[in-house]
């Protein structure tokens, strides 16, 4: 580490980037950001590190999700709560069934910017720098939206900032209290058309809740059954916004990048000799890295060497995106390789990117059966291979859309339409995402 600098990565080649007009305005953001207040505190950080260690040694459960990307038109209080409370909900549910801790990851407050397939979009004969979320232009199909604007990195910092501070009076002023929670499940259970399903889990759960009444272990005596610990997450896709937000920490000298408590590098980025890894490599928050398929065993070990030389348990986490076609054939002989060779990683499972199509009706979609069974490979190549399936990461919302077919309410390509909201990539929505908590957690509970 003693080649490291923050600014380091600026000597490297990079992908993914806007180009700006004005170098000397965006310098100037950069610098007005290097002044601004942390988003996330060092020791916070420490604290997920800590959380993922026991992950990653078999302990406890990952579960981190949230937006494709998050919306400066659509950042608003009702949403930011419905997404936090369908997360409790999850949680609730894989810990009951895993007997484990879960550790709960949003991907909110900095999750504005994403990677995307083609510099430019065509429509109708005009051709336009594509959308790269918020943070660097917007989603309308004009010159002038299109335009990459540094002003919107800050504007994506203080809405990341609002975002943080209401999550954290969301964890901290009831609306996590456990017997809540456990009445939002059994509505959605009693209301859900395959309730059956569900409904024994959800009553075991509130009997459990009640006997712990009855002995005296309630709100008021335990303050961990009123409240709870959410940590945010993000890719970190512009790194000049990265590096403004990365501070010293002053109790250990090391450097925090203190835009979100975890950041993770995506799969389109991930090139060793490339400026992400070396941004990555030098600062010590937990970190994730997106595997697809393609990837090869001494590429995957190289990339654990560069990220987390100390072999450290929970400084870094594999999140793989394969597909429901491809993970059968690919994820076990990764495990095996990194099992073999002694690393110290969290495994989990994103089964949303890999099951991307167009649906006849236009929209692109992903169907919730190719996302349970890519979920189920991955339970079942971990089984096989001795090791542990360490958590799930999901693009999901507390909203009530229709951007994935199937689920219980059976949402076809013509329902697409009804409630299609998301800027970028398909969502599953508060039942389906639920839905799917409740079938994830028997396969947690023989895990």
């Amino acid at each position: 580490m003693s080649n490291w600098q923050v600014d380091s990565w600026r000597q490297k080649p990079i992908l993914q980037q806007p180009e700006y007009d004005d170098a000397a305005q965006l310098k100037q953001v950069e610098h007005t950001l290097s002044t601004y207040p942390p988003l996330v505190f060092a020791a916070e950080a420490r604290d997920l590190r800590r959380q993922l260690g026991e992950v990653s040694l078999g302990k406890g459960f990952l579960l981190q999700g949230g937006d494709c990307a998050e919306s400066f038109d659509e950042f608003n209080a009702p949403k930011i709560r419905d997404t936090f409370k369908v997360l409790l909900q999850m949680a609730i549910v894989l810990t009951f069934a895993g007997r484990c801790p879960v550790t709960k990851v949003a991907r909110m407050a900095g999750q504005y910017a994403k990677p995307r397939s083609s510099n430019f979009e065509t429509r109708d004969g005009v051709t336009l720098p594509s959308y790269r979320g918020d943070i660097i232009n917007s989603f309308e199909f004009n010159e002038a939206a299109r335009r990459p604007d540094p002003n919107r990195l800050i504007e994506a910092y203080h809405r990341s900032a609002s975002t943080l501070n209401l999550l954290r009076a969301f964890s901290q002023g009831g609306l996590a209290d456990l017997h809540e929670v456990n009445r939002w499940n059994m509505a959605f259970v009693e209301n859900n058309p395959l309730k059956e399903r569900y409904h024994d889990m959800a009553v075991r759960i509130q009997d459990t809740l009640s006997f712990m009444d009855v002995i005296g272990i309630n709100s008021q005596s335990s303050p961990t059954l009123h409240e709870t610990s959410l940590f945010t997450s993000h890719e970190a896709l512009l790194l000049n916004y990265e590096q403004a937000l990365t501070r010293i920490d002053t109790l250990t000298g090391k450097p925090y990048d203190c835009s979100a408590h975890m950041i993770w590098i995506g799969e389109r980025t991930r090139q060793l000799d490339h400026a992400h890894i070396e941004f990555f490599r030098g600062i010590h928050n937990p970190i994730g890295v997106k595997v697809g398929p393609s990837m090869e065993e001494d590429e995957l070990i190289r990339l654990i060497d560069a990220l987390n030389p100390n072999n450290d348990p929970g400084r870094l986490t594999l999140i793989t995106r394969m597909g429901a076609d491809n993970l059968a054939d690919n994820l076990p002989r990764l495990l095996r390789r990194v099992k073999a060779e002694g690393r110290h990683v969290v495994w989990s499972s994103d089964p949303m990117h890999g099951n991307t199509f167009s649906a006849s009706s236009g929209y692109k979609t992903r169907n919730f059966d190719a996302i349970l069974r890519e979920i189920k490979q991955f339970f079942q190549a971990h089984n096989d291979e001795g090791t542990h399936a360490g958590g799930i990461h999901l693009e999901m919302t507390g909203q009530h859309v229709t951007e994935c077919t199937g689920g219980a309410y059976e949402i076809s390509d013509e329902d697409l339409a009804q409630a299609y909201k998301t800027q970028c990539d398909p969502r599953l929505n508060a039942d389906q995402v639920l839905e799917m908590a409740f079938l994830v957690a028997d396969h947690l509970r023989n895990a």
